[in-house]
């Protein structure tokens, strides 16, 4: 199998189409999705920050005062604020003074959207570079299309950005082993202080990159051992070399995160520009401790530890596409055997040389036949199997929050797209190779002369990867674009789908989003300056619609059902309280509409037919 090709100038035009198309969707699909309830207060934020931006620029010196520079930074300073910046500058810029978007808070999304569309081109960039061209592309198709993840990629968060930023840095490390030099160690460091200033995620990626290091040294100290007390084939070394300062380039690329990375952390979040230490620990102790919010899972709603171990690896199974998990597990499970396989065997030849145990003796015969794998400094296999064990680990812990669903490690979907992509990969050339002996069984020794090389063309040609490339995307396509906008309440039909997961008691949505889904009712129902219970969605994403134009601008929202003309009642199992409430108040049990997908209820709005 080839390894790590060089990348050809059309592959950074079929990148930049990948982003380009991904973020039109996401465009074009932004305006039924209704706002998050973590959007409003990074609307608030960002428009905290943009008056900062602005004071810089006409009045630099009174704006980098301290007080100035806390009175803005102070907004939501449990998160770092690069991405906010970024939804600031947008709005700014794109919205206010070129006027690009016809609402205004897809100015605050678009930065998210286009991070995330540079995602999708990073993910096929490594995947051609690593493998090749069929596995980048269908890599990066298959990541584009998982239901949560293009969900999350439209909001004005941090969720689709530090996918695309944790990917780029572990990327950058990547290419300091395989590259050598000084640029992609510096590459590495800055692109970790991109992580660092957009989300504590970033936190993972010294774990990944350090238990990389250590396990290539592992790895080919157990292999040139093996080889120099002849457990292994004398032809291992010449096939199998180790890369020549393997272990400085990944103490280069480690020193950059430690140093560069911290700086541009501290220069990109002005908050942190004084009694930097305590707020810093003030920052790490809000996530270390973070308060628990309400999840069902599996029928149970989880508050307070212990939260469930299962439910990552659950929740994954039932909301990725099944094409996508079949495709990665068979990638991994064939990284494994070629990467595993060879130095384990050498490893045990090695402890036991001359042993007439069964067992081990037939460990050094397989070690003396084994052909060593194919040379790989940059350790691919490795470094995908550790950025997504190391952030599914932290769910071991029964301490570990679960709010928030799949989007706490989403971070790990790239390498699972990644694997998928390169077992794809691999899936054509067995395809082409069998399509081909059945062609030439077919026509036997009386073919026409020439049908063999038009049997070897037929299977070269791009039929194979189309068809079978047609057939591993459909699902994952379909799948994504039918979740949306109901994405937080979209599963897998191995879970029976939406009204599978509603039956075993699978969480139906959070945030208060979809009263995005319902404005067309209230638009034509509430009467003039009618006032609408607004439940789980916040002040300022409900404020944001109507500066969008998507609510008549007289519907007023309020706090309370009582007194109100409509309710809206966002179904979760900790809150059938509040539908009660809409019950008592409004004197009836039956709500005036129900919407969601494939018929689960997931928003109700309720009308109080008294006034």
């Amino acid at each position: 199998m080839k390894r790590t090709a060089r990348l050809a100038p059309t592959d950074g035009l079929i990148a930049l189409a990948f982003a380009a198309a991904y973020i039109a969707l996401l465009l074009a699909t932004a305006g039924d999705l209704g706002y998050a309830r973590d959007e409003g207060f990074y609307f608030f934020a960002a428009n905290r920050y943009g008056a900062w931006f602005q004071a810089l620029l006409e009045a630099p010196r009174a704006a980098l005062d301290p007080r100035s520079v806390d009175a803005a930074w102070s907004v939501n300073h449990e998160h770092p604020g690069l991405i906010k910046s970024l939804f600031a500058l947008s709005n700014l810029v794109l919205q206010k003074r070129l006027g690009l978007f016809a609402m205004e808070g897809t100015s605050y999304r678009f930065p998210a959207m286009v991070v995330s569309g540079a995602g999708v081109a990073l993910v096929y960039l490594w995947g051609t570079q690593a493998r090749d061209r069929l596995a980048g592309a269908s890599a990066a198709a298959l990541f584009a299309m998982l239901p949560r993840y293009f969900y999350h990629a439209h909001l004005a968060c941090f969720d689709a950005p530090i996918v695309t930023v944790w990917a780029l840095c572990a990327y950058a490390y990547w290419r300091s082993l395989r590259d050598g030099g000084a640029l992609w160690p510096v590459l590495t460091g800055i692109a970790f202080g991109l992580a660092l200033d957009t989300k504590h995620n970033a936190w993972f990626l010294p774990i990944v990159c350090v238990a990389h290091a250590v396990g290539l040294a592992l790895r080919d100290r157990i292999v040139a051992r093996a080889s120099a007390a002849g457990a292994a084939p004398a032809a291992a070394t010449a096939a199998s070399p180790a890369p020549p300062g393997g272990g400085r380039r990944s103490l280069a690329a480690l020193a950059a995160m430690a140093t560069i990375g911290p700086l541009v952390f501290y220069a990109l979040w002005p908050w942190i520009w004084r009694d930097t230490l305590p707020r810093l620990r003030e920052y790490a102790s809000f996530h270390l401790n973070h308060e628990y919010y309400n999840m069902e899972f599996l029928g149970r709603n989880y508050w307070t530890p212990p939260m469930p171990r299962a439910y990552a690896p659950v929740m994954t199974a039932a909301t990725v596409p099944v094409v996508t998990l079949c495709l990665f597990l068979v990638g991994l499970f064939a990284a494994a055997r070629e990467r595993l396989l060879y130095p384990l065997a050498c490893a045990a030849a090695r402890l036991a040389p001359e042993s007439a145990t069964p067992a081990l003796a037939a460990a050094r015969a397989l070690a003396a036949r084994l052909r060593p794998p194919a040379h790989d400094p940059g350790g691919t296999a490795l470094l995908w199997f550790l950025a997504i064990a190391a952030v599914y680990g932290a769910w071991l812990s029964p301490s570990t929050p679960i709010f928030g669903g799949t989007k706490h490690w989403m971070t790990a979907y790239p390498f699972i797209a990644l694997f998928a992509g390169a077992a794809f990969s691999a899936s054509v050339r067995r395809a082409r190779v069998g399509l081909r002996a059945l062609l030439l069984a077919r026509r036997g020794a009386s073919a026409a002369p020439g049908a063999a090389a038009r049997g070897a063309a037929l299977a070269r040609g791009p039929l194979v990867p189309a068809l079978l490339g047609a057939a591993v995307v459909a699902a994952p396509i379909a799948e994504t674009l039918h979740a949306h906008p109901w994405a937080l309440s979209s599963y897998t039909p191995l879970v029976g789908g939406a009204p599978g997961a509603a039956n075993l008691g699978l969480n139906r949505t959070f945030w208060g989003y979809t009263t995005g889904a319902v404005v067309a009712y209230l638009n034509e129902h509430v009467p003039p300056r009618g006032t609408v219970y607004i439940h789980d969605t916040a002040g300022p994403a409900w404020d944001m619609l109507l500066r969008d134009g998507r609510l008549r601008k007289d519907i007023r929202g309020v706090g309370t059902v009582a007194g109100a003309d409509f309710a809206l009642y966002h179904h979760e199992k900790h809150m059938l309280g509040q539908a009660y409430q809409a019950w008592v108040a409004f004197g009836t049990t039956s709500p005036d509409l129900i919407a969601g997908p494939d018929g689960v209820p997931v928003i109700l709005v309720y009308r109080n037919r008294a006034r």
